[in-house]
């Protein structure tokens, strides 16, 4: 009847845990007008498969064309508009507002936009892995970045 094999485990220190919401990690550089934070990572919970977090996104904010190689991540809108492109020449596009999910598969080139130019974007973001993977296309995009450049704890300056 026992379950004997879960006993090394002390499920009150290795069960479910909450992180609130204002004990995220700001343990990357801050930019003026933008946060971004980690909630779950290998260092703060002992995930091991999966990273999440909150990125909050200046107005106009643009990344360049890139893919996140074999992970996929999951982008949930929290307040704002998120624009994306993907493809090849990133000629397909979609946008999501408050209460939306965007899942972005492995390999896929895209790239992401606030598409509000006054309000910033506010996202939780969750990923299959730890690595802050991202490559870099030689895609000319169709929305380009250098108006304000997109930051957060993957997409670095």
């Amino acid at each position: 009847m026992g379950s004997d094999h879960h006993h090394h485990k002390d499920w009150r220190t290795d069960g479910v845990q909450v992180i609130p919401g204002d004990r995220l990690d700001p343990n990357t550089a801050q930019t003026p007008g933008m946060n971004r934070a980690t909630a779950i990572n290998r260092a703060r919970a002992g995930a091991e498969k999966i990273w999440a977090g909150t990125v909050h996104i200046h107005p106009d904010a643009k990344t360049g064309a890139h893919h996140h190689g074999d992970l996929e991540s999951v982008i949930y809108v929290v307040k704002g508009r998120a624009r994306m492109r993907w493809g090849e020449n990133l000629e397909f596009v979609a946008e999501a507002g408050p209460g939306d999910f965007i899942f972005v598969p492995p390999f896929v080139p895209h790239q992401e936009i606030n598409a509000s130019a006054d309000e910033t974007l506010e996202c939780v973001l969750v990923r299959s892995g730890q690595d802050p993977v991202v490559v870099n296309l030689d895609i000319e995009p169709v929305e380009k970045p250098e108006h304000v450049k997109w930051i957060d704890p993957i997409h670095r300056e």
